[in-house]
């Protein structure tokens, strides 16, 4: 180790894992105590400090009384006890792993065990089920959610406790242990079960989330101790996902992504540790094609610059890009200007130092080539519209700074700057000028980049504050974008409820016609407004209404009075029947607003089609008013509401029929696609649109989709959308963090290039 890495200060934290031989469990397990105290205090202690304040809001908003009484109440009571709950919690998880380090595992129990004295057939009391219900619930969704970073986690713990396993136990540091932990942890707390859930809601907000971190640090330790350094997770294949090439990925491959914790992440660490190192060689040219300027004649050898003076050169390449106005740049430009950096760096070392500079130490150099892969995947990523890209690209410098201050940068999924960056990415995603014409969107994150240029000096806190702010600023512009979705999607529910009454309808309809052949004006009376009452009836009441049958029954009662009458039979039928036709048809013709004028010249018509089936003058119904004479014309009385898009009687073509010339893959695709994913679509004038799917009908099966601003931008059949997949004319934009994305094509970069005997040992 040169003497300048050994003056780097304590916070820098070498990116190469750590080899050393594991050291006794004891010891090991000694730490994992240590580090699970140290977070959990800091997330208890946070939880308490909000909880004062959650208190307070609801007791000013209470609807009574009695309630503002009792938040007040829980509000002293959880004051009183803070000190004792949050050592108590620490105290029983401890207590947990020293059960561990002894052998000893307690059994998984969905009530706490104050319950356990009741008998097995007592009715647990509906308060304790509501808690229990709450604990529950809040375990299972963190333990879903991390579940392979637990997986990793439970391996090395079982390995430190000799072998013991946990398959039908409580791993110490799962969210049921926490879970539970805290809960015995409340016992004596002497409050409502309404304060109670209020407490396990923050407790889940902060702690439960927290957790991640404390997992993802426990992994990184045990790892770097030697301790199972390589996990194979069941079913995973990080390794084989980061052999595919990000911009060929599947969705499939995109959720699996997205569901992973990164519980490997000591894995990737040496991975690209490895790949690092061995792109390093005799006559190796650096990532980007640049190469180091040479020491000038007559200079002695001089130190490598340390930490310390790398920061410092940092900051003044940072403000020069500050004072820059650099929103214009090509991609090009500013991809030259992010593989330049190096020697930017080392240039301007050597200028605040008077010695030239000309290489850096290996740990150094791997940090400034991860940031600038990085930042190069950002210039080149699809997920990003250009003018997002390039906004971003100038967070290069902030960034390479964080990562020679706090190297877990790249370890850690919840270290700030990651989550910041990955926000950032993930709300550029489905922007776009049109959606954004008043620029607010692009505006906040430039405010975020460029509050990042004018601030960031080593203060890492200032990327969990601008999170916080941005994060803020994101849920308002979502809020105004929902409502407008929601009156989207409503209006698209509301045609496709339509349009399927109409086929239901039409269908209806055509079953009765078939194979019958009735007089031309009862064919347009059962086509025309008889059909647009059985559409409003399905709209109303639905297919299995009483209503709706009965209008299925007129039909067959219609028909049947119009076929031949060979006997007296028939024909006595027929006139007690004739009362009852009139009563329904004049119900039916009213709801679709018939006026009684026109369905009196209607009875008047078929009066004149009965009298030859009766043999007898009399037929359906008297009218009550004087007749014209002249003959309705059905088709001019159509109800407004339907008027402009009338019953058509046709056998309902298949939405998908085309679907036959589709690659099934396109098909399946289509298939999986879940509500709020995002595309990008290109038009036959080069023209791109971004937009996210919003609904998908259950009736017809169409995928609405709609832009930032919640506005409709499309509509498609599976069948059309699945097409556009297959020629190009719409990518489906990746989930998954841009970070992780990033990560998985450089470790594909640094393989592929390799030379291929390197490769077959990787």
């Amino acid at each position: 180790m040169s003497a300048s890495e050994e003056s780097a200060p304590a916070k820098v934290v070498p990116i190469v894992p750590r080899r050393a031989e594991p050291g006794r469990p004891g010891e090991l397990l000694s730490g994992v105590r240590n580090i699970a105290t140290r977070h959990l205090q800091a997330l208890t202690a946070s939880l308490f400090d909000s909880l004062d304040d959650a208190l307070f809001d609801l007791a000013e908003k209470a609807a009574s009384n009695a309630l503002q009484v009792e938040y007040f109440d829980g509000m002293r009571e959880l004051r009183k006890k803070r000190g004792l709950i949050e050592r108590l919690f620490v105290e029983d998880i401890v207590q947990r792993l020293s059960d561990l380090s002894a052998g000893r595992l307690r059994e998984r129990r969905t009530l706490n065990e104050s319950s356990a004295v009741h008998s097995e057939l007592s009715l647990v009391e509906d308060a304790e089920l509501e808690e229990s219900l709450a604990v529950g619930s809040m375990a299972s969704k963190a333990e879903q959610r991390l579940a392979r970073s637990l997986f990793a986690l439970n391996e090395r713990l079982a390995v430190l406790a000799g072998g013991l396993r946990f398959d039908n136990a409580l791993g110490p540091l799962d969210p049921g242990a926490l879970a539970q932990g805290f809960r015995n942890a409340l016992r004596d707390l002497e409050t409502g079960v309404r304060v109670k859930l209020i407490v396990y809601k923050l407790f889940d907000r902060y702690v439960m989330s927290g957790a991640e971190a404390l997992y993802e640090e426990l992994n990184l330790n045990l790892a770097q101790a030697g301790v199972l350094p390589q996990i194979r997770q069941p079913g995973s294949g990080r390794a084989a996902m980061a052999a595919q090439t990000p911009a060929a990925a599947t969705p499939q491959r995109g959720m699996a992504t997205s569901g992973e914790d990164l519980a490997a992440q000591a894995d990737l660490l040496t991975q690209l540790s490895s790949l690092l190192a061995a792109r390093r060689g005799p006559g190796e040219t650096p990532p980007g094609g640049m190469t180091l300027p040479a020491p000038a004649p007559g200079y002695s050898a001089v130190p490598l610059p340390g930490p310390a003076e790398l920061l410092g050169a940092l900051t003044l390449l940072q403000a020069e890009i500050a004072r820059a106005n650099l929103a214009a740049r090509s991609a090009n430009e500013a991809l030259g200007e992010v593989r330049h950096v190096k020697n930017d760096l080392l240039e301007q070392v050597s200028r605040i130092s008077g010695q030239v500079r000309t290489r850096v130490s290996e740990a150094d150099e791997d940090t400034i080539d991860l940031v600038s892969m990085l930042f190069e995947f950002i210039l080149q990523d699809r997920n990003l519209p250009a003018e997002m890209q390039a906004l971003l690209a100038r967070l290069q410098i902030p960034y390479l700074k964080v990562a020679i201050l706090d190297r877990r940068l790249f370890a850690q999924r919840a270290h700030p700057a990651r989550r910041l960056l990955d926000t950032l990415a993930d709300s550029a995603k489905g922007w776009s000028r049109e959606s954004d014409p008043d620029q607010r969107l692009l505006g906040d994150v430039r405010a975020v980049v460029e509050r990042l240029l004018q601030d960031f000096d080593d203060d890492l806190g200032v990327f969990e504050r601008l999170l916080g702010e941005f994060t803020t600023q994101l849920e308002t512009h979502r809020k105004r974008a929902e409502l407008t979705e929601l009156r989207a999607a409503e209006a698209a529910r509301g045609r496709e409820k339509l349009d399927h009454a109409r086929r239901t309808a039409a269908n209806a309809v055509l079953d009765h016609l078939q194979d019958r052949n009735p007089p031309q004006l009862v064919r347009s009376l059962l086509t025309r407004p008889w059909a647009n009452y059985l559409v409003l009836l399905l709209l109303r009441q639905g297919a299995e209404a009483p209503e709706f049958r009965a209008a299925l029954r007129f039909m067959d009662d219609l028909l049947w009075s119009f076929e031949p009458k060979p006997d007296a039979a028939a024909r006595q039928r027929l006139r007690a029947l004739l009362p009852e036709l009139e009563r329904n048809l004049r119900q039916g013709l009213a709801t679709v607003a018939l006026q009684e004028p026109d369905q009196n010249r209607l009875l008047e018509q078929l009066n004149a089609l009965y009298r030859p089936l009766l043999g007898e003058s009399g037929a359906i119904g008297t009218p009550s008013v004087a007749l014209s004479g002249n003959a309705v014309d059905i088709e001019t009385v159509l109800p407004p509401a339907l008027e402009p898009e009338p019953i058509a009687i046709h056998a309902v073509a298949d939405l998908d029929a085309d679907a036959a010339n589709i690659p099934s893959e396109a098909l399946e695709t289509v298939r999986m696609l879940k509500a709020g994913c995002w595309f990008e679509f290109i038009a036959a004038d080069a023209a791109r649109e971004r937009a996210k799917l919003s609904w998908v009908s259950p009736i017809s099966g169409r995928y609405l989709f709609v832009n930032r601003r919640g506005l409709k931008v499309a509509d498609k059949s599976a069948a059309q959308l699945a097409a556009e997949i297959d020629s190009g004319q719409a990518v489906l934009l990746e989930e998954v963090p841009l970070f992780d994305r990033a990560l998985d094509a450089i470790v594909e970069r640094l393989r592929n290039a390799q030379p291929e005997a390197g490769r077959t040992g990787a």
